[in-house]
């Protein structure tokens, strides 16, 4: 196994090191030393595209990481997070002979165990592919784990531990956490999503909870041909969800449709709290009734009670425009630290809202409010739970779905219709009065303690003992580059000074050095202020850069 991961470091490093070294000297323009580089939203596209090939280069594993990126923009910026959202998992499948040796290992001779099988696989991803067969005269479908893909998974699991520390040099102390966070987080949703016996459990437990739905239908596992690698489950056809024409054809109403979606969904999340977590267009069918099919359970996720509930108030808030809401919620959630500038990001929504609507004001998208989000994640404090990250993605590819299906598709509108039938807005109006009648007898409280408290500070400060605490935040770090510099201007004294005595007192050779050593520190010297052109602070977003940042 160490042998494989030292190989796969290898080839790891060279297909990510021109990009690492292009990073360094963002930060470094000399890699050692030198301001760092302004990167334009297109060279970060070009990035994305080279790291996008490198990780189709790379298989499986890369693969998947770059999908799991995709659902990340706490730790990518948005030009990275829009082109690892183009990663379908989809691949040529092995050759059958190699899935033999793992269907007989599970079940035993093919012959034995199905009463047919076609050896020509109808679909294939990176860990899996399936196969169409039949058993006890019904048609089934078969789900066969990639041959070898185990230890090559393991050992690029290997390999991405070892290159963090790394990694982590390349980005700041803001998003260390997250990228660390997010190595935890890829490597249990990609041992799950190769666990068919953990795939097979989570779609039974959502099958059940539609099994009352007529709206939505969802295969049955065959339990006597499911193993940890191998799924057979019950074939369920029908015709692909952005399959338009297909569907007009067969007098499909594709607005309902879309509201099925969206409905089922928010019955996952908010109600069952256990969802389906890849809604693309492979991933979903139609039959002919209008019925909607789900295929490919391997990613799952669950939701916790309370982030169930601060989506609810999410929601509610985006319906009601209702910005301090909105950050009230994601705050909560602990997506959006405490400490963020809530007129900033209040800005940020205020402008995402507005811009998201059409000429009805009340026609807006979710998808267009989160993306506005999305791209404002890496420059601001937001941090991503990995379960919500899930969500998050999940909202915005069905978002993109019920819009193929239906262009003019209200979102917000769906979704409030549901959460007002399903009783959590009238819930929400009670806690509301609750929370604004608890605020009152704050403000009542608050009222009667501070003139005390203000006198005694008042005291305090007319009989000299009053101290202040002050807590200096340098988040530009600009006393670091005061204190450079002001080694740099030591040294060039220092320098000028050894100079002078060692042209006076020694040979030429030794007056040489000292002035090489005191020219090349007196040019660092200037060139750190010509780099930056002083210390002044920069506002971080403004309403321009948004409107450039759109039109870019």
């Amino acid at each position: 196994m160490n042998v494989r991961a030292y190989w796969r470091f290898f080839l790891v490093a060279r297909q990510f090191l021109p990009l690492l070294l292009a990073y360094a000297r963002d930060r470094r323009r000399f890699l050692l030393f030198g301001s760092g580089r302004r990167v334009s939203p297109d060279q970060h596209h070009e990035r994305a595209v080279a790291l996008l090939d490198s990780m189709l280069t790379l298989g499986p594993t890369f693969i998947k990481l770059g999908q799991l990126l995709s659902t990340r923009p706490d730790v990518l910026p948005p030009e990275y997070v829009d082109e690892f959202s183009k990663l379908q998992d989809r691949v040529p499948p092995a050759p059958w002979e190699d899935a033999r040796e793992v269907l007989e290992a599970e079940l035993g001779p093919v012959d034995d165990a199905f009463d047919e099988f076609d050896t020509d696989a109808v679909s294939g991803a990176s860990l899996g592919q399936v196969y169409t067969a039949r058993v006890g005269g019904r048609e089934v479908a078969v789900k066969v784990r990639r041959p070898g893909v185990e230890d090559l998974v393991e050992a690029d699991l290997r390999v991405i531990r070892w290159s963090l520390p790394f990694l982590l040099y390349f980005i700041d102390d803001a998003r260390s956490f997250s990228l660390e966070t997010l190595a935890d987080e890829f490597s249990k949703t990609i041992r799950e999503e190769m666990d068919y016996e953990r795939e097979a459990r989570m779609l039974e437990e959502i099958r059940l909870n539609f099994e009352d739905d007529e709206t939505v239908c969802i295969p049955g596992v065959v339990e006597s041909h499911a193993t940890p690698r191998v799924l057979t489950m019950e074939y369920v056809d029908g015709t692909k969800i952005d399959d338009v024409e297909t569907l007009d054809e067969r007098g499909i109403d594709r607005t309902e449709l879309a509201r099925n979606l969206e409905r089922a969904y928010f019955g996952m999340i908010i109600g069952d709290g256990v969802f389906h977590a890849d809604p693309h267009p492979g991933n979903l069918a139609v039959q002919d009734d209008g019925t909607l099919v789900f295929y490919d359970f391997g990613m799952s996720g669950r939701v916790d009670p309370f982030i169930q509930e601060k989506i609810v108030d999410f929601y509610t808030a985006v319906a009601n425009q209702n910005i301090p809401g909105i950050l009230d919620s994601l705050v909560e959630m602990g997506t959006l630290s405490p400490d963020a500038d809530r007129q900033l990001m209040g800005d940020v929504l205020e402008l995402a809202i507005a811009d998201a609507r059409g000429e009805d004001i009340e026609q807006y998208r979710v998808n267009q409010i989160v993306q506005q989000v999305e791209d404002t994640i890496y420059d601001f404090p937001f941090r991503l739970p990995p379960d919500l990250a899930l969500v998050l993605r999940v909202a915005t590819v069905v978002e993109g779905v019920c819009v193929t299906l239906d262009p003019d598709f209200d979102f917000v509108s769906v979704a409030t219709d549901y959460l007002r039938e399903e009783g959590y807005l009238e819930a929400t109006a009670r806690e509301y009065v609750s929370q604004r009648a608890g605020e009152v007898r704050s403000a009542a409280e608050s009222a009667l303690r501070t003139p005390p408290k203000l006198e005694r500070v008042l005291d305090a400060a007319r009989d000299g003992n009053l101290e202040v605490q002050a807590d200096l935040r340098d988040s530009r770090n600009h006393l670091d580059t005061l204190a450079r510099r002001l080694v740099y201007g030591l040294m060039v004294t220092a320098g000028v000074l050894s100079t002078a005595v060692l042209y006076a007192f020694a040979d030429l050779l030794a007056t040489a050095v000292a002035a090489g050593f005191t020219l090349w520190f007196s040019v660092v010297l200037v060139y750190s202020f010509r780099a930056r052109r002083g210390i002044r602070a920069q506002p971080q977003f403004t309403r321009q850069n948004l409107r450039q940042r759109r039109e870019n």
